[in-house]
């Protein structure tokens, strides 16, 4: 099924449209990434609405819409005429992505009740189709080749953010065509912050470096945390490293579709907290990625919803001791029937560089 027929499914009900405002929904429903615009989907028809910087591309490339440039019309009159030429009454809308500006603005000018419905529209993101499941592993290879790379780039004595900066290269000049999201690059006793800062801090023998990172390929994400050792690593180290591969393992063992969220966060938490770290992780297992880094649903303790066949989600617990050092290991994984499928291949063994 097209991403735009989906969305015409949830047309039955509360609403006749949807009004599509975020870069995320406007990509998925029309199979095609434009940076500005707005749309209109309806059964009686579809618009998109861009201006003059990306119109050529739009009217090129948008399938399964009708695309107008608003530079001497505007979004509003664009809109009421799409509301009058197809009848719509009630418009979904994304409140999730919209500022209070936004919404007044809309609601003061369009012809048509406004009903927040973020939750139907990004639900359809959930379960992903083959072409995108291809995109994605596309995004992962590309992050599992600047991993083994920047790796050999990695040493005592630079900083937190020449590593950093080192990492986005080899991310770009492996094929990314943009960053999944702003890296996370820590070292020492940073590393006990699951979303440490990169800073001026020098890199140094015996310390713990953690790197979590991901491309963007043709706007579909991959996610990966690895956390290596620069000289030695003390047994503690060593140890704390283990009980997180170990609980990442028992959290992919109970991974596979139809198995609650919760169920695949405890099964890894278990392993931590029987080897006296339970207090030192705070974090959810995982989460689900896609168009965005984190989407929904997640194999977290609040989800007790079976995950969908076909979703994709992170694998990424953690263990945070303040003040002295943290480990996470991330990989990414697509839920099947009979388990799942981890698509991150890059070695998961302690490295000690």
């Amino acid at each position: 099924m097209k991403n735009l027929d989906k969305y015409l499914t949830l047309l039955d009900g509360e609403v006749d449209g949807l009004l599509l405002t975020s870069r995320y929904s406007r990509h998925y429903a029309a199979e095609f990434d434009i940076a500005e615009g707005v749309a209109i989907v309806t059964k009686a028809g579809c618009r998109y609405f861009t201006d003059s910087r990306y119109i050529e591309s739009a009217q090129r490339d948008l399938k399964g819409f009708e695309v107008l440039c608003v530079d001497k019309i505007g979004y509003t009159k664009l809109l009421n005429d799409a509301i009058a030429d197809f009848g719509v009454t009630a418009l979904g809308y994304e409140e999730n992505y919209l500022t209070v500006a936004e919404l007044m603005g809309y609601e003061k000018n369009l012809k048509a009740k406004l009903v927040p419905f973020n939750k139907p529209i990004s639900a359809w993101r959930g379960t992903k189709e083959p072409w995108e499941l291809e995109l994605m592993r596309k995004a992962q290879d590309i992050t599992d080749k600047a991993f083994a790379e920047v790796i050999t780039r990695l040493r005592a004595g630079m900083t937190e953010l020449q590593l950093q900066a080192e990492l986005i290269y080899c991310l770009y000049k492996n094929g990314a065509t943009g960053l999944a999201f702003d890296p996370i690059v820590v070292s020492g006793p940073n590393t006990s912050l699951p979303h440490g800062v990169a800073g001026e801090r020098v890199i140094c023998e015996g310390d713990f470096v953690t790197m979590d990172f991901g491309a963007s390929y043709m706007g579909y994400c991959s996610d990966m945390t690895r956390t290596v050792a620069v000289g030695f690593a003390t047994e503690e180290m060593k140890a704390v490293y283990n009980t997180v591969l170990q609980a990442q393992l028992a959290g992919l063992a109970a991974s596979r579709a139809g198995v609650a969220g919760k169920d695949i966060d405890g099964a890894a938490r278990k392993v931590i907290a029987d080897a006296g770290y339970g207090d030192y992780f705070g974090h959810g297992y995982g989460h689900s990625l896609g168009l965005e880094i984190h989407e929904s649903p997640s194999p977290n303790s609040r989800n007790d919803q079976g995950m969908p066949a076909f979703s994709v989600a992170s694998a990424e617990p953690g263990i945070y001791l303040p003040g002295k050092f943290g480990v996470r290991i991330e990989d990414v994984v697509v839920f099947t029937e009979s388990g799942c499928e981890n698509i991150t291949k890059s070695p998961k063994n302690l490295i000690i560089i």
